[in-house]
């Protein structure tokens, strides 16, 4: 009878486990991110930060 704890222990992990599992799914399925790969968020993303920092560069200039 001593296994009956260490069994709902693991059954409790198991359950938190695929919940974490399934918030990261659910990244993929937000706004923006909807049907498109990791490569292609990260492509996107590093343009959009490209434009920021020109952005900021162009104020810069504007500012000295």
């Amino acid at each position: 009878m001593t296994r009956g704890n260490q069994r709902d222990l693991a059954r409790e992990k198991n359950q938190k486990k695929q919940l974490e599992l399934a918030k990261r799914k659910a990244a993929n399925d937000k706004g923006s991110n909807k049907g498109m790969s990791l490569e292609q968020r990260k492509q996107r993303d590093a343009d959009q930060m490209r434009e920021k920092q020109r952005k900021a560069q162009e104020a810069a200039k504007g500012v000295s």
